[in-house]
């Protein structure tokens, strides 16, 4: 099997269809990866995340690095093993965790000093840890250890932070390779930084080709700018970075942010929403998203959606739903949360389906039109 290898199998504008081929499985994309924060996407067994459709879920560097720790996943047999899944896993740095805890870290040219959330321990986190403990976790596909800034700081802030990346992106590079047999059976991702601005973007995609990655994120996104504003990003980031690479908006989003990122061009996504969001009991559905806390549910014998196969569709009602949110039954959060995943896995294939047919223009305005009316 090849370590990575991307296809692009069918474009339609900037949209495009292809297959990741990696030795744990192939991942079809436009993909959406499930986040598995801590070895777990929340209230699901891995085998009902794959019935739902997933080919690679995503776990988290700074949260399994503080519990339970790299070394113990290691010693356990890697996080695969760990939680009993056996396809692609994505790792993130650990960047953007760190940076959010603003009252707790230090910056430097080294990396990363910040207090554990849970303990209050000390820790360093820089290129070169963040590798290892994604080498330890044993990722399919690791990312690079950056920084991620608000997109509102001042130009000159943003574009020091982004030329740091940069650097740490290099230093990245040369800590995964150096990394073995991990680094013979992984890839690498590179991300993009600079905001909102079309220059600095550029900047960055140059420095990152320049270095070389299997795959290209585009950070900094999704971190309060507003749908508008990524979409004016979107019009020209994903262009700056090589065509024949797998291209991964990072933390996105609402089904419409996904339907409008593969427009301009983007291929992977992931995202908390659909976890989050079924806990909190707000079910996506072709015509929208849906409250079950509403009362209007209390009495509705319909499914959450009736153009869905999935098991809360198939065998509960919204009026059951709504009563085991209403009573905080662990059953309910369940329940949503697989229906999400398999609506937002459904959306990815409805997406390929229509890139595949030269149809894509047509299929996301029908989309947009029933879903945001």
């Amino acid at each position: 099997m090849s370590r990575f290898d991307f296809t692009i199998h069918a474009t339609d504008g900037k949209a495009r269809t292809g297959t990741i081929r990696m030795r744990r499985g192939d991942i079809r994309t436009p993909a959406f990866m499930p986040v598995g924060t801590a070895a777990t996407v929340k209230g699901m067994k891995p085998e009902g995340v794959r019935a739902a459709g997933a080919d690679i879920i995503l776990g988290n560097t700074y949260h399994l690095m503080l519990r339970p720790g790299a070394e113990r996943v290691a010693r356990l047999g890697g996080l695969h093993k760990f939680m009993n899944w056996d396809r692609p896993i994505l790792t993130d740095s650990g960047g953007y965790q760190v940076m959010s805890l603003s009252d707790l870290r230090k910056i430097t040219e080294e990396g990363v000093t910040f207090a554990s959330h849970l303990d209050g321990s000390r820790h360093l986190l820089s290129p070169e840890r963040s590798m290892e403990i994604q080498r330890l976790l044993g990722s399919d596909i690791v990312m690079c250890f950056d920084e991620c800034p608000r997109a509102d700081q001042p130009r000159d802030v943003i574009a020091r932070s982004m030329e740091m990346s940069m650097r740490w992106a290099k230093r990245s590079r040369d800590a995964f390779d150096a990394g073995g047999d991990h680094a013979e059976r992984s890839a690498l991702f590179g991300i993009q930084q600079g905001a909102l601005d079309e220059g600095l973007r550029r900047q960055s995609a140059e420095a990152l080709a320049e270095v070389g990655f299997d795959g290209y994120a585009i950070g900094g996104l999704a971190v309060g700018e507003g749908q508008e504003a990524m979409f004016a990003t979107l019009d020209f980031a994903p262009g700056q970075l090589p065509a024949d690479r797998p291209r991964y908006l990072m933390g996105v989003g609402k089904p419409d942010d996904l339907v409008g990122a593969v427009e301009r061009g983007v291929d992977m996504f992931d995202c908390v929403l659909p976890t989050r969001s079924g806990r909190n009991g707000q079910a996506f559905t072709w015509n929208g998203p849906l409250n079950l806390r509403n009362a209007k549910h209390a009495e509705d014998f319909a499914p959450l959606d009736d153009k869905c196969s999935c098991p809360a569709c198939r065998d509960y009602s919204r009026a059951y739903l709504h009563h085991l949110i209403k009573s905080g039954e662990m059953l309910g959060a369940m329940l949503m949360t697989e229906h999400n995943l398999w609506f937002y896995q459904s959306l990815m294939q409805a997406m390929r389906d229509a890139i595949g047919a030269g149809q894509f223009g047509l299929f996301a305005n029908k989309f947009r039109q029933s879903y945001l009316n």
